[in-house]
């Protein structure tokens, strides 16, 4: 009898070391401070609350091209090697950063692992994209779409949204089956609607082949093929206008009593809070979450604000 509890003791110490090890790993990718990106006259924070544990199923990247690529050293290649329209538009990666917030369905620590393997086909995607192109398009997100569509079930769809801001306040985005964003108005005071007619979202990421991958004939769907991914726009924003991209653990979060922190709460927190800097607005809208109510999915939310007066 000994002997068999010492065994079990063994292999729950080998699992838990195990989970710590992956949850080590899946901290590795979570952004830093210093990831945040830096634009002239846009503020950019966020974060991300687990529901379990220190990671779960919702995952942040920020992209400050400037940053992250050494881009004078990449449009010096792009002119040598004669691809004058691709050193052009890594030119214009100096005046904008990308933003990307995924949502894998469920929240244990284990559904990371997809978050993991999004992280990294993602950041490489990103590679090619410049190496081709100079910029992010919508072949990468084709191609994750069709990556993750051979390798996941139904049960386990990521929703995303992908956006680029630029220091004029222009917000292009792709979205996934995920929340569309929230505005503050800062001169109007309030929220102000973002999704109409124009506004497109697409399946979530891996439940259906695109339409124009080449190789469709080699994928059996039951459901059919998405239609290729198109980008909505956006134009951000008067001096202290808050762009809000949040999982549907910010828009859903509600209390006992049944209503969203949305409905009832959001706007008058964002009317308090919109003359401090993003990071500070995180750290408020956090604090007014987490007292509103106690959270039953990951959260993660990025607050997007211009900080610059207009021009007359």
């Amino acid at each position: 009898m000994k002997e068999s509890m010492s065994k079990i003791e063994e292999h729950l110490h080998k699992l838990k070391s195990e989970l710590e090890n992956f949850e080590d790993i899946a901290m590795r990718i979570k952004p830093e401070a210093g990831d945040l990106p830096e634009l002239n006259g846009i503020g950019i924070a966020g974060t991300s609350i687990p529901l379990i544990g220190k990671v779960g199923g919702d995952h942040l990247i920020y992209l400050d091209f400037k940053k992250r690529y050494d881009l004078d050293a990449r449009i010096r290649q792009a002119i040598a090697s004669g691809q004058r329209d691709v050193a052009k538009a890594l030119e214009r990666n100096r005046n904008r950063a990308g933003i990307l917030v995924a949502d894998v369905a469920g929240h244990r620590l284990t559904d990371a692992a997809q978050a993991a393997m999004l992280h990294q086909a993602f950041l490489l995607g990103v590679l090619y994209e410049l190496d081709s192109f100079g910029t992010v398009t919508t072949r990468l997100f084709e191609n994750l779409n069709t990556r993750f569509y051979q390798t996941s079930s139904f049960r386990k769809y990521i929703t995303m949204i992908y956006g680029e801001i630029s220091e004029n306040g222009l917000f292009r985005f792709l979205s996934a089956a995920h929340p569309f964003p929230i505005v503050f108005s800062n001169r109007n005071n309030r929220i102000v609607h973002v999704g109409n007619d124009n506004t497109i979202t697409f399946p979530p990421i891996g439940t259906m082949p695109s339409r124009d991958d080449v190789d469709y004939r080699q994928h059996n769907s039951p459901l059919g093929r998405k239609a290729g991914y198109t980008v909505n726009e956006l134009t951000l924003m008067g001096h202290g206008d808050i762009l809000l991209l949040f999982t549907d653990g910010f828009v859903d979060h509600e209390n006992k009593a049944g209503q969203r922190f949305e409905d009832v709460r959001l706007e008058a927190v964002l009317r308090e809070a919109k003359d401090e800097k993003p990071s500070k607005i995180v750290n408020i809208l956090e604090k007014e979450l987490l007292s509103f109510a106690k959270p039953d999915d990951d959260i993660t939310f990025v607050v997007i604000k211009r900080c610059i007066p207009e021009k007359d």
